[in-house]
């Protein structure tokens, strides 16, 4: 019986970065032998137990068979005769099938240091065909580590599982849960390319793959391409450190661009509306969470009032500000201006350029706030509360921009 550290932890110590979790394999033992040790089982699908003092995790060595489609669809060998090297094989990068002893030798059977070095992503085997949620993985691990590069027959390997229709076969939640990891990684649209490259953005975000190839009005958007202008926008986003909700934002506020009859280009009036129902289908779909959902959808509703928040009048700004639930979320207004931003900001050439537009909202909002709204209602008639109410912050509104020249 002997325990190796594995995978990405050995992986993270040889490119120099922090290590967070790690994970053990464990070769020539049973259960009954995990559990005599004092081992607590945890796992449902494979022996996993927990150290009776660290509470590491601790898996039996492994290997598996095909036995359906999706990423559940297999049958576990797990046994005392599984060695190592089996184990590892059945991972799905060579870079993440190292391994280490107790001395801190490394066991290296695929080449994994080499790939490192090199900067690649490459299969272990062609088992790595075997499992759709793969292609996620090394999506999300090219958003994170922004100079590797996908090594050809990889792709084409991806390629040809999109195209046996493989990953038709992943769970919507499983799909949310590696795109959301991917969009806090440090280059979010990595994920992205990864999944275009090999076809798996048409097929798992269709409403994101067709936004590249149609053109903008390059006045305002010297990129042209929407597809490239929603990257550098979900870009900027992770530059800034922000969070998940707002890169989710960031990332569908432009679908509906995607739906422009190609004789229109490159103008899209109306997409605003367009692009909120299609975020409103793409978060049912993937099972996005309420907090993601409601602020992508807001943003992509009213983006471009916020671009036009110094032209509007007092009382649409008023009506804007209680759209997107200013005055009782002020919180989640934030996230609201910082992703309106990020589109603003995902532009060449836009990245230090003013824009007054946020401040000029927020101050807005301290102004409308000024209104005592429970002593509006007390004094108004019983079937106008609401006007009566929208009425008064619009002349607080009106009042603090004639005060301030705006």
């Amino acid at each position: 019986m002997k325990a190796y550290i594995v995978g990405g932890a050995v992986r993270d110590r040889l490119l120099g970065l922090p290590l967070a979790d790690r994970d053990y394999v464990v070769v020539g033992a049973t259960p009954d032998d995990m559990i005599a040790l004092g081992y607590q089982p945890v796992g449902k699908d494979f022996p996993v137990f927990l150290h009776p003092q660290t509470h590491e995790e601790y898996a039996l060595a492994r290997t598996e068979r095909k036995s359906g489609q999706g990423y559940k669809g297999f049958k576990v060998y797990a046994a005392p005769d599984v060695t190592l090297e089996e184990d590892l094989r059945r991972r799905d990068l060579t870079i993440n099938a190292m391994a280490e002893d107790a001395a801190g030798t490394l066991v290296d059977p695929y080449g994994g240091q080499d790939d490192l070095a090199a900067r690649v992503f490459r299969h272990v085997s062609e088992t790595f065909a075997e499992d759709p949620v793969r292609i996620l993985r090394v999506a999300r691990f090219a958003a994170r580590f922004t100079d590797f590069a996908v090594a050809p027959e990889t792709n084409a390997l991806m390629r040809r599982m999109v195209d046996n229709s493989e990953v038709d076969a992943l769970v919507p939640e499983r799909v949310w849960q590696e795109v959301a990891r991917g969009l806090m990684e440090a280059q979010p649209s990595r994920m992205f390319q990864v999944l275009r490259d090999c076809g798996a953005l048409a097929r798992l975000f269709p409403e994101i793959d067709r936004l590249f190839g149609v053109p903008q009005p390059p006045e305002h958007h010297p990129e042209i391409d929407t597809g490239v202008h929603v990257m550098r926008v979900v870009d900027w986003a992770a530059r800034q450190g922000f969070s998940l909700p707002v890169r989710f934002a960031a990332l569908t506020h432009d679908l509906g661009k995607g739906t422009t009859p190609p004789e229109y280009w490159p103008r899209h009036h109306g997409h605003e509306a367009r692009s909120a129902d299609l975020v409103r289908a793409l978060s049912k779909r993937i099972r996005v969470p309420a907090d993601c959902r409601e602020l992508a959808v807001a943003v992509a509703r009213e983006h471009g009032n916020v671009h036009r928040a110094l032209e509007l009048r007092a009382g649409t700004v008023v009506e804007l500000l209680e759209r997107v639930d200013a005055f009782r979320r002020p919180e989640r207004f934030e996230e609201f201006l910082r992703a309106c931003e990020c589109d603003f900001r995902g532009r060449p050439g836009y990245e230090d350029k003013a824009f007054p537009a946020p401040a000029y909202l927020r101050q807005a909002l301290q102004a409308a706030q000024t209104i005592d709204a429970a002593e509006v209602a007390r004094q108004a008639d019983p079937a106008r509360i609401r006007d009566a109410i929208f009425q008064a912050r619009t002349q607080a509104v009106a009042a603090w921009r004639a005060r301030t020249g705006d």
